[in-house]
């Protein structure tokens, strides 16, 4: 479609951020100007009075790029190629790297402050909406650099965030993507129809759309190879002149984040991969294949009983099963669809996937490229979840505070996943939509939990060869993945040779140590799910306190508040227990 053609109900509204283009520049120019004013507070952030008002002026500064950056995107992202957002974009990332070399020295010059000072400040309730960030840059001394390699790396900042970008530039622009005859028409393919048809029940189809997805991969594959491997040098980089011992410290340590968090997923995963060679053992046997390849993995293994709903239809559903989280949860769901938070439809060069994005003072968007399909019902409960939590962190947290780390954001959003699936599940009497549905609940587990360990894996073993000199070619790269996807998978599928390429095509690969949030975001979603639907006492509440928490403390301590240690075995017993209970019963019920 072309975007002129979807209503504007199906549309974002961005003029809740800024009315046009020209506001933009005019706000963008009032923004340049005031950034200065930083600059005021160098040399003064001993005095506690000082230090007080830096804060504030910087709330007020980032509040304001925030608006700006976020408009910049979404206009971008709304047309990839149009050269207009791009410019606004371009602009936004050069003034976003020029304040953040201004107030370099505002992280060092604090840190250099007696431990005790930061201490009785973060204690003083005039630093309340600042205290997390204090006791946060305490336990930072150890990485924080001087003024001079501070504004060093925030010079560098717009070149270090520049391999995301390319990839993006590859994957939604560049990539050339394959002309495929579906049903007698030729259709041009995009990342949402190849989604599409590899849920498609004729295999001559999904193969066809598989071998053009790689073909199309395979040609820019050293390109791509080439960004990547200088993506995690880059990675390796940061963390080494930060003083970590590997780019995965980093990432854990300073969110806050045990490292352990990460070792315990791989370790807990490795001892239930048995249950996964079960179901796809499973799977190969209902569909009947004489082979089970890779690209048979998303089709249904039962027919008629795909959820195919117009978006109206699928948003109402989707709010219907998040009832259980009562009036004022669904009051919003509902203002988020009439008030255009949303962009629904998949438009010529627009962004593919999807995500939510809070502006703060505003409201949360969400960009989706919505098709027919329960995966893209459950896009819609995973992305509100999202986008709820951004709004009750803004309402109840200073600007400080609000922004809260991916480690927790994954369980908003999986909460609704999870109760949306055991609501379907629970009302289903059709026994073939059941086992739909029982089958669809153990793909999550098999998408979100093992998938997604496998690629932390992989990102482990990539980052520690690249920091021991190890090329990353793309044979490596190829041999690494593939070892991985045979030991994930199993014995009953088909590792075709294409699958080593899929390490390529995986955007998230670009923000280092990302994607085990959305692992351990399924074991803690799981578990609070569970507490709410066994209407454990005051389980809602504090599901509600966690959606409100912000970040005001570690995202670790913040999850343990809603009773889910990820350090303990606990937690992943009952979630790793509910997966293998799921595909116990679906072998009994295909019996």
């Amino acid at each position: 479609m072309k975007r002129n053609e979807v209503p504007d109900s199906l549309k974002w509204r961005l003029e809740d951020i800024f009315p046009s283009i020209q506001s933009w520049e005019q706000a963008l120019a009032a923004f340049h100007k005031d950034t200065v004013g930083v600059l005021r507070f160098k040399g003064k952030l001993s005095v506690k009075e000082s230090a007080l008002a830096c804060f504030q002026f910087m709330d007020e500064i980032s509040a304001r790029l925030e608006r700006l950056f976020c408009y910049a995107m979404f206009k971008k992202d709304e047309n990839t190629v149009d050269t207009k957002a791009q410019e606004l974009k371009s602009q936004i990332e050069t003034i976003w790297v020029q304040f953040s070399t201004d107030a370099s020295f505002v992280t060092p010059e604090l840190s250099n402050l007696d431990t005790a000072v930061l201490e009785s400040w973060a204690a003083d309730p005039a630093f309340k909406a600042y205290d997390y960030q204090l006791k946060s840059l305490i336990r930072k001394k150890n990485h924080i650099l001087s003024e001079v390699e501070e504004r060093l790396l925030a010079r560098a900042g717009k070149m270090t965030g520049a391999f995301d970008d390319i990839f993006s530039a590859i994957n939604n622009s560049d990539l050339p993507l394959p002309v495929i005859t579906i049903e007698g028409k030729k259709q041009k393919m995009t990342h949402g129809l190849y989604s599409l048809w590899l849920q498609n029940k004729d295999p001559d189809v999904r193969k066809r759309a598989f071998i053009g997805m790689y073909k199309a991969i395979e040609s820019m594959i050293e390109t791509t190879a080439q960004t990547f491997a200088a993506s995690i040098n880059k990675d390796n980089f940061l963390a080494q002149v930060r003083n970590y011992s590997s780019a995965q410290e980093k990432a854990l340590v300073s969110k806050d984040i045990p490292t352990r968090v990460y070792s315990t997923l791989l370790e807990e995963t490795e001892k239930h991969l048995s249950p996964l060679h079960d179901y796809i053992a499973l799977r190969k046997k209902v569909l009947k294949l004489p082979e089970l390849h890779m690209y048979d993995l998303a089709v249904p293994m039962f027919e008629n009983a795909e959820i195919a709903l117009p978006y109206s239809e699928a948003y109402d559903l989707m709010a219907e099963g998040l009832s259980a989280m009562g009036a004022e949860y669904n009051g919003l769901l509902k203002k988020a669809k009439e008030q255009r938070w949303i962009d629904v439809e998949e438009t010529e060069n627009k962004r593919s996937g999807a995500y939510s994005c809070g502006v703060y003072g505003v409201h949360p968007y969400i960009l989706l490229n919505y098709k027919p399909t329960t995966n893209n019902l459950f896009t819609i409960a995973h992305e509100m979840g999202h986008a709820l939590h951004s709004y009750y962190s803004a309402k109840n947290q200073p600007y400080a505070k609000n922004d809260y780390e991916i480690f927790v954001a994954e369980v908003a959003s999986t909460v609704n996943e999870v109760l949306l699936l055991k609501y379907l599940i629970g009302k289903e009497k059709n026994s073939t939509v059941k086992k739909y549905l029982l089958s669809y609940y153990i793909d999550m587990f098999r998408t979100t939990l093992f998938r997604q360990t496998m690629f932390a894996e992989f990102e482990s073993i990539t980052h520690s060869a690249e920091q021991k000199g190890t090329p990353l070619t793309v044979d490596y790269l190829n041999k690494q993945y593939l070892k991985l996807n045979k030991k994930y998978y199993g014995d009953a599928v088909k590792h075709d040779r294409q699958i080593r390429l899929e390490w390529a095509r995986i955007p998230h690969f670009y923000r280092a140590f990302y994607v085990y949030q959305y692992a351990t975001g399924l074991v803690s979603a799981v578990n609070i799910a569970n507490s709410i639907l066994n209407e454990e006492p005051q389980a809602f509440s504090r599901y509600k306190d966690f959606l409100s928490a912000g970040g005001h403390k570690s995202p670790y301590e913040i999850l343990k508040d809603a009773e889910v240690d990820l350090l303990q075995e606990e937690p992943y017993k009952i979630a790793f227990g509910e997966f293998e209970a799921a595909v116990r019963e679906l072998e009994r019920l295909c019996e």
